[in-house]
């Protein structure tokens, strides 16, 4: 499925995996090659609350940060996708789920009700919203350049790949493993190579 004749692709993987300079690099190098592609940032990085949880240290993750994710997980595609040919995301709302199965509090009330609905949303909409996703497997340096947006994940890298691989099967997408080790070139070659295989882009 297309969103309105958008073709959709997400780049994910855990926490310093190079997503977001994959999807920056492959946006660059189609648009290079007459792609009318754009992209997404991560939500995350936007959201109101994982400020003032993250940075400012105001309270801990909640029910309320993680709906509001993946509220953004869903609106931001839906919106950039509008007139433009392919559209690349950074992460997907698998992601949301699996960290949120790692941080949340299991007892709080109505978590589980709330996160079962999340769950069977995603299960039905992530099959036709993404016609391919890129799964980033390397393990960079998560402090590297003073990230400060993952202080509070730094000790689940391990446990948010697993969690994350997981969510994705059980939502019935199959990932395109990118190999580890390559440079961010070869990385961009390498995943544009697969998008031609399938129809995806031009060849």
């Amino acid at each position: 499925m297309t969103i309105r004749g958008c073709r959709v692709i997400a780049v994910e993987g855990t926490q310093a995996a190079g997503k977001t300079t994959l999807v920056h690099a492959l946006t660059a190098h189609l648009r290079e090659h007459g792609v009318n592609v754009t992209s997404t940032g991560e939500p995350a990085r936007a959201s109101p609350f994982m400020e003032e949880i993250v940075l400012h240290g105001l309270g801990d993750f909640d029910l309320i940060a993680e709906l509001d994710l993946l509220a953004q997980h869903l609106t931001v595609p839906l919106r950039a996708a509008r007139h433009h040919q392919l559209l690349i995301t950074d992460k997907t709302p698998a992601n949301v789920l699996a960290l949120a199965g790692l941080v949340l509090d299991p007892l709080e009330p109505h978590m589980s009700r709330v996160l079962g609905a999340a769950e069977a949303l995603c299960r039905a909409w992530m099959p036709v919203a993404y016609d391919a996703v890129v799964y980033c497997q390397d393990r960079y340096d998560q402090k590297a350049g003073g990230d400060r947006m993952r202080e509070k994940v730094l000790s689940l890298q391990d446990e948010t790949d697993d969690a994350l691989w997981r969510t994705l099967r059980s939502c019935e997408v199959q990932p395109l493993k990118l190999p580890t080790g390559l440079t961010v070139t070869e990385r961009v070659h390498w995943t544009s190579e697969r998008l031609s295989g399938m129809g995806l882009i031009a060849p």
